[in-house]
This record gives C-alpha cells, structure tokens and sequence, in this order.
C-alpha cells in the first residue's frame, strides 16, 4: 500500500474556519482580514514587545542538506503539533514559498506528510499577494530609475553604467539574468544593461523582512541604494522619492498572514527569502506576532545551520533584539549516507559505515550551535529506509557530544510522532541551560566578520577576494556601510564554497568573487563561488507534472 502524496492527504484535509484558529491564539474575529474561509491577516498591533520577552522561541536548521532538502519545514511543523499535544499553547511561524521552485525542483514549502499547514496549493501558489506586491514595489522603484534617466526636466543625472538595482520576478528564468534595455528609438528609454533577480532574493523582500512597522519600512525602503551620478555622487531611493509610493504597494504585505496546521494549530508564515543567497528567515514582524500570541514559537531557517541559522542568530537577532531559548538541527540518515559517500541512487541504500563517515557533517554543525552557546536538540526525520542499526549509532555519537537525538515521525504520524521531540525541546527550555550570543560584534570591520564566520562557522583556513571585491569593498566602506552584519551568499549543498566539498572539509579557502549590500535591509553580501540570484529550471521541471481540471483540482503540486 503506497503512502498519500503530500497533496492528497492536504486536499482530504476538514479545515477550520480562519476565526477559530485565532481564537485559539486569543484574538478576537474583529483584527482579522480574511482571504477566504481559512487565510487571514493579522493587525501588527497585536504585537506586544512584553510576551515577545516572555516567549519561547524554539530554532529550526539542519545540516547541509541533499537537493531535495532534508524537512526542515515538516520537522518545524510537526514539532508544533507536537508541543500543542503536550499541553503547550505553540505556534510555528514559516517562510513563504517562492513560485521559482515550486515550478523548478525542490517543491513548495508547506511541509509534507501529516506534517503541512494548509490550505497546501493556496500557500504554495499566489497565497495572499505578498509576493506579488514585494515584485510591484521593486519593479517601480526600476521604472522610476529608467524615467529618471530618460527626463529632460528632472533628471538626477543617474549614471546608466552604475545602476546595481535590477528587476525581479519569482520564477527561475536563467534568460534573464542578464539583458539589454531602452531598445526601440529614443522615446522607448535609453538603452542600458540590466537583468532580473527571483523574488526572495531581492531587496525590498528583505526590507519586507527587516522591517518593524511601516515607517521603519519607508525609511528602509528609501535607503536602497541605486547607483551613482556622473559626478560619482551617490543615488538612493529617496532621492526619485519612491519610498512613499513602494511603501503603499507594501501596505497588506507588511501584515502576517495566519493559517493553520493539519491538526488545526496555528500557523503564521510571512515573507520568503532565500537562506543561500538571502538571509532565509521568516519576517521580524512575524516572529513577534507568534511571540505575543503563543508560549512556544517554533521558526525555521533555510538551508543548513551554516546559512540560515547563522543569518538568524547573527543579523535578525540583532535587529529583532530576540534570542531563541532552544534549538532543534534536522538530520536525515539519507543525508548522513550523502556526506559519507552515497551517490543520489545510493541515499535510500542502507549503509552503516556511509553515515559514520557523514557523521563529520552533523558534528561540525552541533559544534557551530555551540559558538552560540546554544545546546541544539537533534531531530533524526525519519524515512522509510533508515535502519535502527544507523539510528542508534547517530543517537549515540549525538549523546557524546552531549546532545540528545530524538526521531521525529512528525511526517507519517504527525504530532503523535513528535511528541518526544517537543517533550526534548520543553525540556532544554525549562533547564535554562542556553544563553544564546552573537558569534561577531557587528563593530568589526567587514573583512574581520567575513574571517569569523568563514573560519568558525565554515572551518576555513583563509579568505581570498578577487580584485573586484576588493574595490567593492573600498566602496562598501566609503558609504558607510561597514558597520552592516554580514550575509553571505554561498552554496548550500557544503559547509565550504564549493558543492562538491560533502562531509566535514578541512583545509580550503572561501573565495569572495564580489560583493553586494542591501542598504536598506541593513547587511552587507559577500557573494562567494558560482551563486546566482535568478535560479534556471531543471531539464525536467516539476510543472510538467501539474494540471488543474474541470472541477479546480489540482494534481501534481508537491
């Protein structure tokens, strides 16, 4: 008998009205703006920095992971449900799916199995608007640039050849990368490079992110850098007065959006970047609505611990002023087999001495938590394939480091397959024994920063930066944006720069190629390898595979 797909078991799903779930969470049907029956959202006035202090906010990474991802999302999920039947009031606050891998490879990102919020297709397609609205505001803000350029009347006298802002769109399209505008004659624009980044990996997304009400957003917003003068005088959104205008487009996306879990538990998700080539967490508001409304608030970071997690702890903890109390890093045995050896056709072959090699990987990210003096709790999700023989090992290497290994059946089971991870999280809640803190002072010069991860976090022996990155980087310090914490753009398949680099590497070196920075957002972007910030699809993506008929079900949305 074959295991539903992800979608079927969502589709059979009886969800409750939107009002009974915020009930749930104390608030009253009068703050809600509902998007049908079962999507709502929340007023930011229901935030209350007091129980944000008071909240238990619970981490989700995991090690690096194979392409498909290793369920962080279903473990982040399920661990919700799980607290919520042990008797805590817990909600899980996620990150948006982008449209980009919906379509290409790695599926939405609604959880899996038993393990989902819902409504599934809803979330994992347009959702409320927020991501339209984010690619509006950002798209303006490149249609005010280009009729700047073109004015007679009122021209910045803008540069063409130093314009960095670049359009978006949430789709892997590797065509437009890089393109050529203004083409047509001169009432058509003036003609100039530009290209597109997807979505989660803009600006204004991280602004969405960062901000903490919605002058914070217009001041943010009308920090984004654009490029220079001919006089090499620095351009900024304010100065096209843009943020006004970016800020109205933004004023229903700013809000969390509230939905629920298989089971009928809270749920809120707001916001999408990526953790690869973003900081890959959900927004700041977000967070502190599940702060003001639960005890226990789990939220998950993208990618591994050396991405998402870092940029957690290090730029959004620092700017939300919030500190996780626990920490939970998701390991599978297939991604154990992986960093051990295991061809892609090989991960679901059990191989006891394939996880013991891989086992470098997990400990070296344990390590990492450890920097923060953040003792994580490891949650094994669980596959068909795994073998007790290789859990009881992980289990016990876990144990010596001193960490507890918990399975989590969170996707078959739901909350009754998680109940143990949640009584392990309780657990190291109430013992009081973590005291999170920051890996670098932000005060640090950038090239300091970038050391202290690369070595801490990635275990390099040294960075190099190309001649380009080191005229960037004047540049970085001539704005002034030195003091920035650091967002790294890096690969998420190694703890290293380089993706071929599986397990635990030693002994190589982080190369910068360039840098980015997101002035308004606050970080500075060190892009190192072969990252991009617009995806290509695969050779066979996973929309062939989509359809909707007659009656508006739909098959193949995973």
């Amino acid at each position: 008998m074959s295991f539903p797909t992800d979608l079927e078991i969502a589709q059979k799903a009886v969800p409750l009205h939107i009002k009974e779930i915020a009930a749930k969470l104390g608030v009253g049907e009068e703050h809600l703006h509902y998007f049908g029956q079962n999507k709502s959202k929340l007023p930011l006035e229901l935030i209350d920095e007091k129980k944000v202090a008071a909240a238990n906010l619970v981490l989700v990474s995991a090690i690096n992971p194979t392409p498909a991802g290793e369920g962080k999302t279903t473990v982040s999920i399920g661990l919700n449900e799980g607290l919520n039947k042990i008797g805590k009031k817990a909600v899980v606050v996620l990150r948006e799916p982008s449209l980009g891998p919906v379509f290409g490879i790695k599926g939405g990102a609604a959880g899996g199995g038993y393990s989902q919020v819902i409504p599934m297709e809803d979330i994992n397609l347009h959702f409320t608007g927020d991501f339209s609205a984010v690619e509006k505001a950002n798209n303006l803000l490149s249609a005010l640039i280009d009729n700047n350029i073109q004015s007679k009347t009122r021209s910045l006298d803008i540069d063409p050849r130093t314009i960095v802002w670049k359009r978006v769109m949430d789709m892997n399209d590797r065509s437009l990368r890089n393109i050529v505008i203004g083409l047509g004659g001169r009432t058509q624009g003036v003609p100039r490079e530009d290209g597109f980044n997807i979505t989660p990996a803009s600006e204004v997304m991280a602004i969405l992110c960062m901000a903490t009400d919605i002058e914070d957003l217009k001041k943010r917003l009308g920090s984004i850098f654009v490029g220079y003068t001919y006089d090499k005088k620095p351009i900024f959104a304010k100065d096209l007065k843009a943020e006004g205008a970016m800020a109205l487009l933004l004023k229903d996306a700013i809000r969390p959006n509230l939905v629920q879990t298989l089971e009928g538990n809270p749920a809120i998700i707001h916001g999408g970047p990526f953790a690869n080539i973003a900081q890959g967490t959900n927004t700041i508001l977000a967070t502190k609505m599940g702060m003001s409304l639960g005890d226990y608030v789990v939220t998950e970071a993208g990618f591994g611990a050396d991405l998402g997690a870092e940029k957690f702890l290090n730029i959004k903890c620092g700017y939300a002023g919030i500190k996780p109390k626990a920490m939970v890093l998701v390991a599978t045995i297939r991604a154990l087999r992986h960093h051990g050896g295991a061809k892609k056709e090989e991960y679901n072959t059990a191989s006891l001495e394939k996880v013991q090699a891989g086992f470098a990987n997990l400990a070296k990210h344990i390590e990492n938590c450890k920097k923060y003096n953040l003792t994580p709790v490891v949650a094994i999700n669980h596959f068909p394939a795994d073998t007790e023989e290789e859990i009881k090992f992980v289990q016990a290497e876990c144990e010596k480091l001193g960490v507890k290994a918990v399975v989590s059946y969170g996707f078959a089971k739901g909350g009754e397959g998680t109940s143990e991870l949640a009584q392990a999280v309780v657990d190291v809640v109430e013992s009081g024994v973590n005291n999170f803190e920051k890996l670098y002072d932000w005060n640090l010069s950038v090239e300091e920063k970038i050391n202290t991860i690369a070595t801490e976090i990635y275990g390099a022996s040294a960075v190099n930066y190309s001649a380009k990155a080191r005229r960037q980087l004047k540049t970085i310090k001539d704005l002034g944006y030195d003091g920035f914490p650091i967002c790294m753009a890096k690969t998420q398949k190694s703890l290293s720069d380089n993706d071929k680099l599986v397990g635990r590497p030693e002994g190589f070196e982080v190369n910068v190629r360039e840098f980015e920075f997101a002035a308004g957002a606050g970080f500075v972007i060190p892009i190192l390898g072969n990252m991009m910030r617009m995806p290509g699809l695969p050779a066979v993506p996973a929309s062939e595979g989509m359809d909707i008929d007659a009656n508006g079900v739909i098959t193949g949305l995973s």
